[in-house]
């Protein structure tokens, strides 16, 4: 509720507040967002590496705090100088606050299910969309009643309203703590992949042993007897063959998360151009009542909760009836579907843009604050399908990294989500300004695509633009999603087995494992 009471309605904030332009208050949104979501990779490296996920969570969650009520202040204070500095600060401590939540909460409650108990494991198969339901339920409050509150009311209101939740969230957190199951940091997962590099190419020119079962897997008792080796048992020269399984499973996620990036850009709209629309439109609901453009976002909210539901209770049962998957379909599957119907709404918002600007000039309402006579539902749409993209790419995309991740990386699998989301919104700024500034260029002053005064701007070609890049995108995954090879479930992450580097010797083959007795 927290960071959504923030987001949705930051645009608006800094149009009106702050008085930034199209382009700079959009790509202010994104640039922020795109911190908090990238940096959850540094929480999930002290997680695994130092604090463990409820240590690192806890003071990040202080942090975070700690961010909000400076930012209650930054708004409620207008004698506190400079307001601005002030609030981006505010800002920017919530995003570090956030790098260690994001990444830590969802894996600490999925690290509540035991593997190894099949009613757990079950229920874990639905966990991922009720965590992704309750995170959106919360939104919805978020992109109604603290919105309401910030146009209305006051942002003082607005943004000490959510501040006061999530201190009481937080105090529920440490209430629980007796009942946790925690799970100690085995170390930085950086550091493991790292160390299979280096090894990997100090070892480029030597040839594999000819039987494969001379790399076989031990107990840790009997590996404490056998092994043995005549060359540098330094881990940067010698790792065991579970880590280089662990680094090829993360690196193997690349490409997937490479193709997220796009998709995400596209998300990115919802809280930028998608709401900068709405302030254009007629929003009268009655005589005395006007919705707030940020509203719209609660459809997304509201389909992606219904969508969930459907999804688990009625979509999933059937179809995994049918193809014998526990969940159904892959997870990749899922993703393809979210895909798809991400592009369908980037062709509903470009034909809604277009509608628009065709009423607007008939009308003549060509101003940067004339409101165009045309319903803001318009725009619900693209707000919906986006809401039912959700619940397809974004609980599976959770799900996906984190379950395909080695058992001690996955907060690191976890950051490779917000990663994706983070880079997407950093993609979305470098496209609004390259496409602003590039169009403008080229058309003339005035006469760009994405201009402070969209009456006369050309959203829709930016948005088929963004089209045009999905569609590509997508020819791309579904390559890369037919060549990947999903783990195999319910491996025993305590078996090792040494890849051994020999300096010389009578049998030197350069990379060989512990002879199989």
């Amino acid at each position: 509720m927290a960071y959504y009471g923030i987001a949705t309605n930051l645009v608006v904030y800094l149009s009106k507040e702050l008085q930034e332009g199209t382009v700079q208050s959009a790509n202010n949104v994104t640039n922020w967002a795109g911190t908090v979501w990238i940096l959850p990779i540094l929480g999930a490296y002290v997680a695994d590496a130092h604090l463990g996920r409820f240590w690192t969570f806890a003071i990040a969650s202080a942090v975070y705090f700690s961010g909000m009520i400076l930012l209650t202040l930054a708004v409620s204070v207008p004698g506190l100088k400079p307001q601005k500095g002030i609030f981006y600060c505010a800002l920017y401590i919530v995003a570090v606050g956030t790098g260690g939540t994001k990444p830590n909460i969802s894996t600490m409650g999925a690290d509540q299910f035991d593997e190894f108990e099949s009613k757990e494991r079950t229920h874990k198969l639905s966990f991922f969309n009720w965590w992704m339901f309750s995170i959106f339920f919360g939104t919805l409050f978020s992109n109604t009643f603290l919105v309401y509150l910030q146009d209305h009311v006051g942002w003082s209101l607005g943004y000490g309203v959510p501040t006061a939740g999530l201190g009481i969230s937080i105090l529920v957190f440490f209430l629980g703590t007796p009942l946790y199951r925690h799970k100690l940091p085995v170390g930085s997962p950086f550091t493991k992949m790292a160390q299979v590099l280096v090894a990997a190419a100090r070892k480029w020119n030597v040839a594999l042993p000819h039987d494969p079962m001379e790399l076989h897997e031990l107990g840790l008792e009997e590996y404490e007897k056998l092994v043995r080796t005549t060359g540098s048992t330094s881990p940067w020269h010698l790792t065991p063959v579970t880590q280089v399984e662990e680094t090829k499973q993360m690196m193997k996620m690349l490409p997937i998360l490479a193709t997220t990036i796009i998709p995400s850009a596209l998300v990115a709209q919802i809280g930028t151009l998608f709401i900068k629309q709405g302030t254009t439109l007629n929003r009268s609901m009655g005589p005395h009542f006007e919705i707030p453009p940020a509203c719209l976002a609660a459809f997304v909210t509201i389909f992606m909760l219904l969508s969930i539901i459907v999804y688990d209770r009625a979509f999933m049962p059937y179809i995994k009836r049918l193809t014998g998957n526990p969940r159904g379909i892959t997870l990749l599957q899922r993703m393809g579907i979210g895909f798809l119907l991400q592009i369908i709404v980037m062709v509903a918002a470009c034909l809604a843009e277009r509608k628009r600007l065709e009423v607007a000039a008939q009308h003549n309402r060509l101003g940067r604050l004339d409101i165009v006579p045309l319903t803001i539902f318009i725009l619900l749409p693209q707000f919906a399908l986006m809401g039912v993209a959700d619940c397809f790419m974004e609980v599976a995309k959770l799900e996906f990294f984190y379950d395909q991740a080695p058992q001690g990386m996955k907060s690191l699998g976890t950051s490779y989500f917000t990663s994706s989301i983070g880079l997407g919104q950093f993609l979305s700024s470098f496209l609004v300004r390259t496409v602003s500034e590039v169009t403008e260029r080229r058309n003339g002053k005035g006469r760009g695509w994405i201009l402070n005064n969209l009456n006369v701007s050309h959203l829709d070609y930016y948005y088929g633009l963004l089209v045009v890049l999905a569609l590509v995108n997508f020819v791309v995954y579904l390559l890369v999603a037919k060549l990947f090879v999903y783990n195999v479930e319910g491996l025993d992450p305590k078996r090792q087995v040494m890849v051994q580097h020999h300096d010389g010797g009578d049998d030197d083959d350069g990379i060989v494992g512990i002879p199989k007795q």
